[in-house]
């Protein structure tokens, strides 16, 4: 991981730094300073925070989805179909 560079906030609104920068926020990829501002941002301001929400629940179901296997049965399904659409 590489060491986070300070956000350049010229033109930009609090909301519109907030949405640009969520994952990063996220993932723990701030600057303290840029990470603190976030966190001031989304203690009073609703919408942000709702985002930064939905965007914390995607995250974890790709996160889970990842993690799983498929069943057994599904799998050698697929090879099958895959292996009849290659030699056929």
């Amino acid at each position: 991981m590489s060491k986070p560079i300070p956000h350049d906030t010229t033109g930009e609104s609090e909301c519109e730094h907030a949405l640009v920068h969520l994952y990063e926020f996220l993932d723990s990829e701030m600057t303290p300073d840029d990470e603190q501002r976030m966190r001031d941002h989304l203690a009073h301001c609703s919408p942000c925070l709702a985002e930064l929400s939905a965007e914390e629940i995607v995250k974890k179901l790709v996160r889970r989805s990842c993690a799983e296997r498929a069943p057994e049965a599904l799998r050698v399904r697929i090879h099958a179909q895959l292996t009849v659409m290659t030699t056929g």
